[in-house]
């Protein structure tokens, strides 16, 4: 069922459907859209590879090309709408995707469009594939021409996080708003499978069984956020399917796992999580907490919780704290023995040591979204959205190493690997 906002402002939308088509009936028509380019996806190429990193920067529809290591400085910029002007056509002359367009606007873009969420390097390093969820889609973009290779329009009306398969050949998107995951061929966009889910899924996890993990978070935008009031928040589960068939093979309910560890006041929305390499733990977070939880998988149950410090200057009020997410960033480094966390609303991030959960220094950080790991696996990389930047804070000490400057409201980051000499399509 919608929420009341979004109620609200499919209403505001049908109203304003009329006077919008009209003006547009007053522009001078655009371009059309030049055909995709040739894509070279579907082989192996000669040309020499770089491992680099892509950062979305979700209010500008742009993604920004950094250095995997180092000084993480910035080589290039990519264009991730080139298709504006003719999808953002579809949306006004549409009522209900309007209502939708401007529901994401209000909702978790903050009263911003979201133009980037979530992207990969294709195997071959010839092209970006991205998730845009304000245009309800995937997009391949070829990384030489900044032409879009192919579309994918998800179910429903918003696209979300993503996850690659090991092996680099598919993508698994979640579409919020439909409670499906579609798992798509990375060279052709063909759907390959997919699944349904609970209400609102976000994260995606391939793991090295041959299993994919969706973890559907629920409503995150209504104000509805005392703790009393959690149950109106939806169905909120883990999904793990067969990767292959993408039937169901288990569902985890984190409530009643919350409620079997003495937590029946912590939120079972799970938001994002990391494994440890041998994939026999996992840490999550969950909405409204500032700290993460430990499940062991096998045994099937949260067996610890760390709690990390408050900052006295975060707004107690929970409306306030972004799509309900306090603590939103999660990286494990390889060897598995430190974790680091992005503290969104408490404006820092820290690296915890995994085997005695003891945190180190609190790096300031504005708004920090989401954590990676370098290249070279020795920091953690932060993107912090409020400063539009990213940072790079080293396992071994927890110092900040390294900061550079981004576009407008950095989210994720992702390995990827582009072709060694390559430059920005459009040469910023």
């Amino acid at each position: 069922m919608p929420s009341v906002r979004t109620t609200r402002t499919r209403r505001l939308a049908v109203a304003l459907a009329a006077s919008l088509t009209a003006s547009l009936a007053l522009l001078a028509p655009a371009a059309a859209a030049p055909p995709p380019a040739p894509s070279a996806l579907s082989g192996a190429t000669d040309t020499p590879l770089r491992e680099v990193m892509f950062v979305g920067n979700n209010w500008d529809g742009t993604a920004d090309v950094i250095a995997a290591r180092g000084d993480f400085h910035r080589i290039g910029r990519v264009n991730v709408i080139p298709d504006k002007e003719e999808r953002l056509r579809e949306i006004y002359l549409n009522p209900v995707k309007l209502a939708f367009f401007l529901g994401v606007r209000s909702g978790p873009g903050e009263g911003h469009d979201q133009f980037v969420d979530d992207m990969y390097a294709t195997p071959d390093g010839t092209a970006m594939v991205v998730s845009r969820p304000s245009f309800a889609d995937v997009v391949s973009l070829d990384l030489r021409t900044g032409r879009i290779n192919w579309r994918f329009p998800v179910a429903g009306y918003r696209s979300d996080h993503m996850a690659v398969s090991p092996d680099g050949t598919r993508v698994a998107v979640s579409a919020s708003t439909a409670n499906t995951v579609h798992v798509l061929d990375v060279s052709t966009g063909r759907q390959v499978g997919s699944f349904k889910t609970g209400d609102k899924p976000h994260e995606n996890v391939f793991t090295s069984d041959g299993r994919l993990w969706n973890m559907s978070i629920g409503e995150v935008t209504t104000a509805l956020d005392a703790p009393w009031l959690d149950w109106t928040k939806g169905d909120r589960r883990i999904t793990v399917v067969d990767a292959t068939t993408f039937e169901t093979v288990r569902v985890i309910d984190m409530r009643s796992r919350l409620d079997a560890f003495g937590r029946d006041d912590l939120s079972d929305a799970v938001r994002p999580l990391v494994l440890t390499p041998d994939e026999k733990k996992l840490y999550f977070q969950v909405s409204f907490l500032n700290g993460f939880l430990e499940y062991d998988v096998e045994s099937d149950r949260i067996t610890r919780l760390k709690t990390l410090p408050g900052n006295p200057a975060t707004n107690p009020d929970r409306t306030t704290w972004v799509n309900d997410s306090r603590h939103h960033g999660l990286s494990i480094s390889p060897d598995g023995r430190k974790l680091c966390v992005a503290g969104t609303m408490d404006d820092y991030a820290t690296v915890v040591d995994r085997e005695t959960l003891r945190q180190g220094p609190l790096v300031p950080a504005d708004k920090p979204y989401w954590a990676t790991v370098s290249g070279d696996g020795r920091a953690c990389v932060v993107s912090e959205s409020g400063a539009d930047r990213v940072s790079a804070i080293d396992f071994a000490t927890g110092e900040r190493v390294a900061s550079v400057a981004v576009g407008d409201h950095p989210q994720r980051v992702r390995l990827a690997r582009v072709p060694a000499d390559w430059a920005s399509p459009t040469g910023n």
